[in-house]
């Protein structure tokens, strides 16, 4: 049976499995470094067990680092019409992959 969890990281909420590799805001550690996540919700996929958080689990599941790099550019442009004013700027925001090893 395999379980579903709802984490918390870098102000976002990621619903995650055992094997799988997400990308999430960047964390400061080295490849291969393991993390452990704040758990908001774990869930059997047959729906016969369903753990909830108040407000959380606390470090229920397990991750392992394997990158940071950059996303795609995100481009800003700011305009004002008859000011002959415009502005663009490009962003591009640093991501960690990591593999979810278990979840507990």
């Amino acid at each position: 049976m395999a379980k579903i969890a709802v984490i918390a990281t870098g102000g976002k909420q990621y619903k995650v499995k055992e094997g799988e590799t997400i990308k999430v805001e960047k964390l400061d550690l080295k490849v291969g470094e393991k993390v452990n996540f704040d758990t908001l919700l774990v869930a059997e996929t047959d729906g016969s067990a369903v753990t909830v958080g108040t407000p959380s689990l606390g470090d229920k599941v397990t991750a392992e680092v394997l990158s940071t790099a950059q996303q795609d550019k995100v481009t800003v442009v700011k305009y004002k019409s008859k000011t002959r004013y415009k502005k663009t700027v490009g962003h591009r925001q640093l991501k960690t992959s990591v593999k979810i090893l278990s979840i507990a």
